[in-house]
């Protein structure tokens, strides 16, 4: 019986925070050339909408992915001047983390027989 004169109550709380969390975990794509590689951290800026944006990355991060998704690469593979696209979200306490990198082509790339050794 005490629970029931709560239920409203608990109803509303639960009315209020899940538009809350729903918006939190929204997946976003951000593409543009990337600036900075590091360990834990890569920036990216989007000429066109003149903008840079820094992602933090996990200890275990490996979503790096060609621009048709098939073919996978290493972080080591990431390089400033490549150009990509950035899934991210800010689930974890309202900080930009990337889910998946993917590499895109662009002409600015060195084709693999024009690199030299």
């Amino acid at each position: 019986m005490h629970i029931l004169r709560r239920f409203p109550l608990l109803v509303l709380i639960a009315a209020l925070l899940v538009p809350q969390t729903a918006l939190a975990g929204k997946t976003n794509n951000f593409y543009g050339e990337v600036v900075h590689v590091s360990i834990d951290n890569v920036k990216v800026y989007d000429p066109h909408a003149r903008q840079t944006l820094s992602f933090v990355l996990t200890p275990e991060f490996d979503q790096i992915f060609s621009d048709n998704g098939k073919a996978t690469y290493q972080m080591k593979d990431l390089k400033k001047g490549q150009y990509v696209r950035v899934v991210y979200d800010q689930k974890a306490l309202g900080i930009r983390h990337a889910d998946k990198i993917f590499i895109l082509n662009n002409r600015n790339e060195l084709k693999p027989n024009q690199i030299p050794h």
